[in-house]
């Protein structure tokens, strides 16, 4: 090789002919295998298993230096590619329930953009689909609230240490001696103001952690949701960002006055118990519209879920359903 040749090509063709031999080679081999190989390492996409901290460096060289070794799910963590990068905001949990873990993705149709946490990565679709054929083996017929019953995740909104039993039918604690409705009541409430009809504007008093609102906002149009307890109110935001739902307006004051503002209402849900309906949210109720509401004494049991139409400007008919138990409707916030 000449010298002006040498300049130009400082490598001589032994180095180059050695070069695809070295260690680091067998890194782009994994990178370069069939998207169906790399499908074990990728969380969410039908893995049973999942690392969820880095590997170290000694690892990794582990993993290169001994390739007998099945070293696919290393590989695929040291290597980046499209199919392990990071997942978009939108997929990932409440960073409250699952900041430590690695997650899995739950794919369905018209779900939310959420995450499961991994715990229950492979059982609270199934066990969802199983609360939904409980529903309709109870006589929930409509489709719409059906879906949405599937597809929201009621784990997210109740505290890790009771997720297990998220998708039973029970009232579980949320804090400031408040609950989260059964998804039988839940279920059962909607599908009374729904009845068959397109909603357009919803008002829900007592957003507790925000999981009724998130039924609602896939059953209606627009959904206003008011908390008098502030903590619930700044919970219920928490636990609704990571879904991204666009149609759902959070407002902290007395669900007693309801939203004049925004009046009037095709529905109202309340889902605490007062003695009687305000008149405020009777006459926030459209004509045509419908309310559903516990109404009775919570220290006597003799709460009845009520459902209110409003068939004129000065009139409105009641109908007395189920029996069932609420926390107490109050004024004031707190």
């Amino acid at each position: 090789m000449t010298d002006e040749r040498a300049k130009r090509f400082p490598l001589a063709l032994a180095d180059l002919v050695r070069e695809p031999r070295k260690p680091v080679a067998r890194a782009d081999q994994a990178r370069a295998k069939p998207a169906g190989a790399a499908l074990h390492s990728v969380p969410g996409v039908g893995s049973t298993v999942s690392r969820s901290t880095p590997l170290k460096a000694a690892d990794a060289n582990a993993a290169v230096v001994k390739p007998a070794k099945p070293v696919v799910t290393r590989s695929a963590s040291l290597v980046p590619s499209p199919v392990t990068k990071p997942l978009p905001g939108a997929l990932r949990a409440a960073p409250r329930q699952n900041e430590h873990r690695e997650s899995n993705v739950s794919v369905k149709r018209g779900a939310p953009n959420v995450a499961l946490n991994t715990t229950h990565a492979l059982t609270s679709e199934r066990v969802r689909e199983r609360m939904v054929e409980r529903l309709r083996a109870n006589g929930i017929t409509d489709a719409r609230v059906l879906n949405a019953m599937s597809v929201v995740p009621r784990h997210m909104f109740v505290d890790p240490g009771l997720a297990a039993q998220a998708y039973e039918d029970a009232a579980l604690p949320i804090g400031h001696h408040q609950t989260i409705s059964k998804p039988s009541v839940v279920a059962r409430m909607i599908e009374l103001v729904a009845a068959g009809r397109t909603l357009t504007k919803v008002l829900e008093i007592g957003t507790g952690c925000g999981y009724q609102a998130a039924v609602l906002s896939l059953v209606a149009a627009d959904v206003y949701s008011i908390e008098r307890v502030r903590p619930l109110s700044e919970r219920a935001k928490l636990n609704l960002r990571p879904l991204r739902v666009p149609n759902i307006r959070l407002h902290y004051g007395d669900g007693r006055l309801g939203l004049p503002a925004a009046a009037p209402f095709d529905a109202i849900v309340i889902a605490c118990a007062g003695l009687d309906v305000p008149q405020a949210l009777l006459e926030q109720l459209a004509i045509g519209g419908r309310l559903v509401a516990p109404v009775g004494s919570q220290s006597a049991q003799s709460q009845v879920l009520t459902l209110v139409e409003r068939v004129s400007a000065t009139q409105w008919r009641e109908s007395q359903l189920d029996r069932v138990f609420f926390v107490p409707l109050k004024s004031g916030v707190i």
